[in-house]
């Protein structure tokens, strides 16, 4: 009887060996990716100095002062709280083995000085490129040769559901690598107003913090599918919901930035708003689709092009237009000048019609190099949701 009960037990512990054997082959493997590309994420501090101020003591009373001879008064003055520096963290990645390195705008935002450590511990003094506000994107560079650098995949190829991998500074903690899974893509998030939203995130569950800000996200093959950017977050942590800048659209500011210092992007005029299923059917459509007209700007390509309030755009550049928010993604990577064709739904029927796409205004604001600004401490961002039926421009 003992025996029998042995040979059950042993028989149970070879089942439970075998099956967590199979449930670990199931789960991908991470540390070739991070061998292999560690090397080349970076970490970024950022330094910006506050402004001195000057004063006087809080029991002198300054009409005293002005009646106090010139000699004496230089006695009585003093300058206030001494000049501090606000450093701030975040990380970026190389891009290039002569020291370009992208990350987001918002982590050297302002900065008076930029310094980047590499996985080995060098320290380099980082020169801003340039920056562009409107997709959250900034490229550095360092005097220095030989870099690792990273490889490029096809965020476009992404699928959802699919493993994907984050290595960054969260928290001041260097090279902390976390994993998850994509969650959806073509994702638009609120703007902070005039920046507009010119980048389709990929929204993912992989754990992001402050300090992951400018990091890569990888696939499983170790190529980079996008740059974390944001969280979704009321405590200030990681709650699931992460967002990354694919990099098809860093690479085009990226060349445009190296090129220029600053981004230019494509703008048709118009203001839009979602189609929901009440529009749908009072426009007679067979289900919400498309971007619905509802403002012209006085002149500008739309108006010229023959677009009325009403249309509904369903199609641009051969480009299918399911939600509002699509239209200035597509919009936005045509080069200005460009002869386009949009398809609208007006009164029910398809319409062509050709445009030659304008220039999104304001984008010279950011051409480097520039003054810095004051800015609070990055690393990070928080956003709150958004209403259901969202208006936004192109």
């Amino acid at each position: 009887m003992k025996r029998n009960w042995m040979s059950a037990w042993c028989g149970l512990a070879l089942m439970l060996a075998l099956a967590g054997k199979s449930w670990s082959a199931a789960l991908p493997d991470f540390t070739t990716i991070v061998q292999k590309n560690s090397g080349a994420v970076v970490k970024i501090m950022s330094t910006q100095k506050s402004p001195e101020m000057e004063g006087l003591p809080p029991d002198i009373d300054p009409r005293a002062l002005e009646q106090m001879p010139e000699i004496f008064r230089h006695l009585f003055q003093y300058r206030g709280q001494p000049q501090r520096e606000r450093q701030s963290m975040g990380s970026g990645f190389l891009v290039s083995a002569d020291g370009y390195i992208l990350t987001n705008h918002h982590v050297v935002d302002g900065a008076d000085a930029v310094t980047v450590r590499l996985a080995d511990r060098r320290e380099f003094e980082a020169r801003i490129v340039g920056t562009d506000k409107r997709s959250d994107l900034a490229l550095l560079k360092v005097d220095a040769t030989g870099l690792p650098v990273v490889s490029f995949g096809e965020p476009d190829e992404l699928e959802v559901g699919e493993w994907v991998v984050a290595i960054g500074s969260p928290f001041g903690l260097d090279y902390s690598v976390t994993a998850g899974i994509v969650s959806a893509r073509g994702r638009s998030l609120p703007s902070d107003g005039d920046t507009g939203n010119y980048v389709p995130f990929i929204q993912t569950d992989v754990a992001i913090n402050p300090g992951n800000s400018g990091g890569p996200l990888f696939n499983l093959d170790g190529e980079v599918v996008g740059i974390n950017s944001q969280i979704y977050t009321r405590s200030g942590g990681s709650i699931g919901l992460s967002f990354a800048i694919p990099i098809s659209v860093a690479i085009d500011v990226m060349e445009q930035l190296k090129a220029s210092g600053h981004v230019v992007r494509g703008w048709l005029g118009v203001g839009i708003q979602d189609v929901d299923r009440a529009l749908a059917e009072s426009f007679g459509l067979d289900k919400p689709a498309g971007a619905l007209i509802s403002q012209l700007e006085p002149g500008g390509p739309a108006e010229k092009a023959g677009v009325r309030i009403g249309d509904i755009v369903v199609e641009f550049d051969g480009r299918g237009i399911v939600e509002s928010s699509d239209l200035p993604h597509v919009v936005g990577l045509v080069k200005p000048g460009t002869r386009s064709q949009m398809k609208v739904i007006r009164e029910g029927k398809p319409v062509k019609l050709n445009i030659t796409v304008g220039k999104l205004g304001g984008d010279d604001e950011e051409r480097w190099p520039r003054p810095a600004r004051p800015a609070g401490a990055s690393g990070w961002s928080s956003m709150t949701s958004t209403s259901s039926r969202r208006r936004s421009c192109a």
